[in-house]
């Protein structure tokens, strides 16, 4: 099962560099981002892949199922511009009588829970905090946290959120609300707000909040700073399910993102390689603001 796994990442591999599409084993998500980076007059120069099994269980007679994670690194060229694009894969593969007969990844967001609703907050008289948005210390912390968990905070599942409020917090975003999960902006003694965890609570809380964290929107990417926040809907249902931070821009001043739950870091913001990207697709920009 490792040798046929090691070899279909060196055929994706392979793909990343190669202009040929006659392979019978062309993965449609890597011919995307091509697409893509050719669009933007870019290309993927090198690419590297290592795999890494979880699990292997029997489904049933002579079926198995491997788990498996597989770090990507992608050096793309961008108009003059190079920067090593990264991302973790969680991948499913099907073995038959010892021959793989699938092998895809795992949307995590197919099964997403949306049992959260954070009510829209009333006015409030709490005092006013004032701090200044730290964009570096927000991105060193992104950069620090993109694939791995700080053990100061809960983990969860679905950890976008999560990771972009912590790296808001680096930056200097004060926590507010406690102990009232559909108010505020907190994680304390093992609880948290609703808009710290939940990507569809989050974009609801940044441009009403009048107080503490606070954010404007905008109507497009490039007007994002370092340190901004993109939110996604993927189905374009209105309930948003994705959550990023820009930590870059490419050599047209677009973001680059890094993120939780697919890890992954300066990703081009728009997500259309993603298993869980649709034509219906939405997207929320939002800019920090200070509170002086």
């Amino acid at each position: 099962m490792r040798e046929q796994l090691q070899e279909l990442l060196e055929k994706r591999v392979q793909q990343c560099v190669s202009h040929s599409r006659s392979s019978s084993h062309t993965c449609p998500k890597i011919e995307k981002k091509k697409e893509g980076l050719t669009k933007r007059s870019g290309e993927i120069v090198k690419a590297k892949a290592i795999g890494k099994i979880i699990t292997i269980g029997k489904t049933k007679e002579e079926l198995h199922s491997v788990q498996y994670n597989v770090h990507l690194k992608y050096l793309v060229k961008h108009k003059g511009m190079l920067f090593m694009e990264e991302e973790i894969e969680h991948r499913k593969a099907e073995f038959y009588k010892g021959i793989v007969v699938e092998d895809q990844e795992v949307n995590p967001y197919e099964e997403l829970s949306r049992e959260y609703e954070q009510q829209v907050e009333e006015e409030e008289f709490e005092e006013r905090v004032t701090y200044e948005y730290n964009r570096l210390k927000a991105i060193q912390y992104a950069e620090r946290w993109w694939n791995s968990n700080n053990p100061a905070y809960e983990t969860f599942e679905v950890d976008c959120t999560n990771y972009i409020s912590q790296c808001l917090h680096a930056g200097g975003g004060p926590m507010r609300g406690y102990p009232n999960r559909g108010q505020g902006w907190w994680m304390m003694k093992k609880d948290w707000s609703y808009s710290w965890s939940v990507a569809n609570s989050m974009r609801l809380h940044l441009p009403i909040a009048k107080i503490g964290l606070r954010a404007k929107e905008v109507s497009s990417p490039e007007e994002l700073l370092l340190g901004d926040v993109i939110c996604y809907d993927f189905q374009g249902d209105g309930r948003y399910d994705h959550t990023t931070i820009v930590t870059a821009k490419d050599a047209d001043g677009m973001p680059l993102v890094n993120a939780h739950t697919w890890n992954s870091r300066l990703r081009y913001w728009a997500y259309e390689d993603s298993t869980a990207y649709t034509p219906n697709i939405k997207y929320k920009f939002y800019t920090i603001l200070d509170d002086q």
